[in-house]
């Protein structure tokens, strides 16, 4: 009897110590003992690195971008990660009257928006297996902007004075795991989409 209850042990521990994705519970039941173990899935520590389409507002259209976020819990089913994305585009000023310019002149700028973003997941309430996760998101920050211009133009260097540093965007996304350390996610996002991987550590 006391090894059937030594080995229950063990088993229990073994299988406790190596689950690496949803919440699992475990009941090994002997003649006399009942034992159960129950853990939640962490999704804090980990590195999201895609690249997709960015469009912030007076861009336009959609343009390629580089995302990079690490996560960290916070709460039950809750992350906070800061991020940074980057991308640049091409674009022309006209100078003179719109419809009639003396000459076109490009300029390119680069847009880096930094701040945090809140996650939270919601495996449990969907009942998701262990391959996936299922999120809503919102990410708050700043775009810093830098402009270049074409040598030869000597105007106005201002670009959309009237756009806004301030960078908010929704998300909704879910990743599949590949293994306990690999994933691939897919970021629909107001801001940025992005596609690509995340490394659990």
């Amino acid at each position: 009897m006391k090894t059937r209850i030594f080995t229950s042990l063990l088993l229990s521990v073994f299988i406790a110590s190596n689950l690496s994705a949803q919440e699992i519970t475990t009941t090994t039941t002997t003649t006399t003992t009942t034992i159960i173990t129950s853990t939640s899935e962490k999704y804090g520590h980990t590195l999201n690195v895609g690249v997709g389409l960015g469009y912030y507002g007076y861009v336009g259209y959609a343009v390629p971008a580089l995302h990079a976020n690490y996560e960290f819990d916070i709460a039950k089913n809750f992350t906070l990660a800061p991020f940074i994305t980057v991308y640049t585009y091409q674009n022309y000023y006209y100078w003179g009257a719109p419809n009639y310019p003396y000459r076109d002149y490009s300029y390119r700028q680069t847009v880096i928006p930094v701040g945090a973003k809140g996650t939270y997941y919601f495996d449990q309430l969907l009942k998701a297996g262990p391959k996936w996760d299922f999120y809503l998101a919102a990410s708050l920050g700043f775009a810093f902007r830098q402009t270049t211009w074409e040598n030869g133009y000597y105007g106005s260097t201002v670009v959309q004075n009237d756009a806004s540093p301030l960078y908010l965007a929704v998300h909704i996304g879910t990743e599949y795991h590949i293994n306990s350390k690999l994933g691939l996610f897919l970021d629909l996002s107001s801001g940025i989409s992005t596609l690509g991987l995340s490394v659990h550590f």
